[in-house]
């Protein structure tokens, strides 16, 4: 426990020195959210307020921008850099490491939810949680998803440079088609149908159902996102490598 604590406030100073990483993780959704709220209509969208259907869609775009994609080009830059080859040669083990790694993503996420709630609740008059316990239990499952998800993406990233543009070519189109900014409803047929199968789609359909009074909990929505995390856990504990992708090929 003291090796682990010890490199998580390694692992957050690590974050908030970087002030790229810090922008784009965790500034930029809350600036979206800012930014968009001022522009944004008054119609009631998807049994909400139009407020709170861009706050809860910036909820799930921040959390998948941190857990997934910031976590997988953090880890595969980390990895063609030797930093995680390194790792097994200290007394910290890799499990540790990985651990306080994804444990600083979580106090990352935690810190923006907060930030986008109280902009959103103060600035843009959007609906508190009705029930906080689902808010935190879904908002903890879709960070646990994409997570996993994030690890298991490092497997086909080759080259740190070219990391940014793979993740980014996933998780930004994702947004967009699962409902991020607006409505699935108003997309065409074929965009429906790719949204239904997408995991921040029923990620975005959990926190949904914490703000809706008389929504359901989404137990198909939860069903889906474990399955993704599922799929993500098994390709990372099968397919992670601590050594340089590049040098494994040169050799």
């Amino acid at each position: 426990m003291r090796l682990f604590l010890h490199e998580l406030r390694a692992q957050q100073k690590l974050f908030w020195r970087n002030r790229e990483a810090a922008f784009f993780s965790f500034l930029f959704p809350v600036l979206l959210l800012v930014l968009i709220g001022s522009v944004y209509g008054d119609e009631p969208i998807e049994g909400v307020d139009a407020a709170t259907f861009l706050l809860i869609g910036l909820l799930g775009y921040g959390v998948a921008a941190n857990a997934f994609a910031g976590l997988a080009i953090t880890l595969v830059v980390r990895r063609e850099a030797g930093l995680l080859k390194r790792v097994r040669g200290t007394p910290l083990t890799p499990a540790t490491y990985l651990s306080a790694v994804i444990g600083s993503t979580v106090v990352v996420i935690a810190l923006q939810v907060l930030a986008q709630l109280l902009l959103g609740v103060f600035l843009l008059d959007a609906d508190w949680p009705e029930r906080p316990l689902v808010f935190v239990f879904a908002i903890l499952t879709g960070a646990a998803a994409f997570a996993a998800l994030g690890i298991a993406i490092t497997t086909i990233v080759r080259t740190a440079e070219g990391s940014s543009a793979v993740v980014n070519a996933i998780y930004l189109p994702m947004a967009f088609i699962s409902g991020v900014f607006f409505s699935t409803e108003d997309m065409p047929a074929f965009l429906q149908a790719i949204a239904e199968v997408l995991p921040l789609t029923y990620f975005l359909e959990l926190i949904r159902a914490s703000f809706a009074p008389g929504e359901s909990f989404a137990p198909s929505a939860l069903a889906a996102l474990t399955v993704w995390g599922l799929v993500g856990l098994v390709v990372a504990l099968r397919r992670f490598r601590w050594e340089p992708r590049e040098g494994l090929a040169e050799s």
